[in-house]
C-alpha cells in the first residue's frame, strides 16, 4: 500500500484496549485521527454489540459501520441501524460440542440483549442479560453464533476441539483462551468487511485491517494492507502483509500514524460538522 487507506478496519481486544479494557490515550487519539480524516473507520470485533458499544462511545466516533460477532452482525451506529444479521442452526454442533467437552459452558448470543447458556461464564467474559437453558433449548432455534468455554482448558485443547468437530455449515474461531466461535460457514470479519467495502465503493486493496487474534486472520489477508500486532500468534502473523509493534508498545497507533499522522482527531470534526 503506497498511499492512504480509503477504509481502515480495527479490531478491539489485544489491539485498542488490553485485557482489563483499558485503550492507552496515544491509540485512542491514533483512531480519533483517522475518523478525523474523513476515512471509514469499522471496528471489527468479535464481542457482541453490548461489549462493543463502549469502546466505540469511549472513541467519541462520527456515525460509523460496526462489524460484531466476528461477522455475523453489522450495523451502524449511532443511531442503531441493523444492516445484516447472518444465522445457523446450532443444534449438531451443540450436541457434538456436548459430547466431545462434556464439561464445556456453551452460551448462543441473544442480539441485543446478552446470551441464553447452559452454564455461567467466569465473571467478565460475558455482558448483558443471561438467561440459563438447557441444552436442547439452546439448540432449538438459529442463531448468529455458538460459544465454548472452559476455564480449565488451553487454547490448545480448543484448537485440537475445532479440529475435531470439523463439520460442515459451520466455521470456527479460537480465542487467546480457550474460547471457542462457532459461526455460520463462510461469515468472518473478512466478509463483512467486504460488503461494506463494495457498498462504499472501495476496493480492498485500499483497505488497512489491524489485528491480532485467530478471528482476524481472515480479515489480514483479504485487506490490501494487513497488520498484525507483534504478539499475535504465529499463525495470525503469518496472514499479515506486515507485523507492528506490541501492544505494550502502541502497535496499533504506530501503524495508524503511519498514514494519518496529521489528521485532525474525531471531536474536532464533529464539532466541526455539526
Amino acid at each position: 500500500m503506497l498511499r492512504r487507506p480509503k477504509l481502515v478496519a480495527v479490531d478491539i481486544d489485544g489491539t485498542l484496549v488490553d485485557r482489563e479494557g483499558q485503550m492507552p490515550s496515544n491509540v485512542k487519539a491514533a483512531v480519533q485521527r483517522v475518523a478525523g480524516s474523513g476515512t471509514p473507520l469499522v471496528l471489527a470485533t468479535g464481542r457482541a454489540w453490548l461489549d462493543a458499544r463502549p469502546v466505540f462511545d469511549e472513541l467519541v466516533l462520527p456515525p460509523s459501520h460496526v462489524v460484531c460477532s466476528n461477522g455475523a452482525v453489522w450495523l451502524e451506529y449511532p443511531p442503531i441501524v441493523e444492516r445484516r444479521q447472518r444465522t445457523f442452526d446450532p443444534g449438531p454442533v451443540i450436541r457434538e460440542v456436548a459430547t466431545l467437552a462434556p464439561h464445556a459452558r456453551i452460551a448462543v448470543e441473544d442480539l441485543g440483549r446478552g446470551f441464553r447458556l447452559n452454564r455461567l461464564f467466569p465473571d467478565g467474559d460475558l455482558t448483558g442479560a443471561m438467561t440459563l437453558e438447557p441444552l436442547e433449548e439452546l439448540a432449538s432455534r438459529p442463531v448468529t453464533r455458538v460459544i465454548v468455554r472452559d476455564p480449565e482448558a488451553d487454547d490448545q485443547e480448543f484448537i485440537d476441539l475445532a479440529a475435531k468437530l470439523g463439520m460442515h455449515g459451520v466455521s470456527y474461531s479460537v480465542g487467546w483462551s480457550a474460547w471457542l466461535d462457532i459461526a455460520p460457514e463462510g461469515v468472518n470479519k473478512a466478509s463483512a468487511l467486504a460488503t461494506i467495502s463494495n457498498e462504499l465503493g472501495i476496493d480492498r486493496r485500499d483497505v488497512l485491517a489491524i489485528g491480532d487474534g485467530r478471528n482476524d486472520i481472515e480479515m489480514l489477508a483479504w485487506a490490501g494492507r494487513g497488520v498484525a500486532m507483534g504478539d499475535a500468534p504465529d499463525e495470525v502473523k503469518a496472514a499479515a502483509d506486515e507485523v507492528t509493534a506490541d501492544f505494550a508498545d502502541g502497535g496499533a497507533a504506530l501503524e495508524l500514524d503511519r498514514w494519518f499522522a496529521f489528521a485532525p482527531d474525531a471531536r474536532e470534526r464533529v464539532l466541526r460538522t455539526a
